[in-house]
């Protein structure tokens, strides 16, 4: 039997092999956009558009969140910006499953499972969380195993390749900032 599966999608280079897993599954796949936690606005737009051209090319549809919600986001996270994470899968994960449920879906998922660099129990226990909240079931599938071979997928397609994982926060932890004084050159 097939199941309508909304799949949370983080970006395309994660969200490529996690797409055609659940499809490859017998799943009636539909990817989903939802991250406040992307800043600046112009990097949550590109990542955006690499994952709906990757989407068309599949012929999987895409649905983007009807809010950016990026107030939500700080707010979910303030004052406790170093443990943040749990908190930022929480919020994506909750408005997955109730898209799901309002949508007539069967179950969810998140691309966020293949990840290798990601908090995976406790991105398992949000979903698990939402799912149980919203009544929609939480499919879960350990693919971290798969990741390279979903960067695999979407190389050869030079669609835009993010360096960090999203949010302020992870910027600012990859690229730093200089010393007071000190220059960049």
């Amino acid at each position: 039997m097939t199941n309508r599966l909304l799949i949370h999608c983080c970006c395309v280079h994660c969200s490529a092999y996690t797409l055609q897993y659940w499809r490859d599954q017998g799943h009636d796949v539909t990817a989903y956009w939802y991250n406040p936690n992307i800043h600046p606005f112009t990097e949550h737009e590109r990542r955006r558009e690499a994952l709906e051209a990757f989407a068309e090319g599949e012929g999987i549809p895409f649905i983007v969140a009807p809010a950016y919600d990026l107030e939500k986001y700080f707010r979910a996270v303030a004052g406790h910006e170093a443990e943040r994470c749990p908190d930022c899968y929480r919020l994506r994960l909750d408005a997955t499953a109730v898209w799901a449920a309002a949508n007539g879906f069967d179950a969810f998922t998140s691309s966020l499972l293949i990840s290798p660099m990601q908090k995976h129990d406790r991105i398992v226990e949000a979903a698990r969380a939402a799912g149980e909240s919203s009544g929609v079931r939480f499919e879960y599938a350990d693919l971290r195993k798969r990741y390279s071979d979903s960067r695999r997928i979407t190389k050869p397609l030079e669609l835009y390749r993010q360096q960090y994982c999203g949010c302020l926060f992870s910027e600012y932890e990859r690229f730093g900032v200089p010393e007071r004084g000190e220059s960049r050159s």
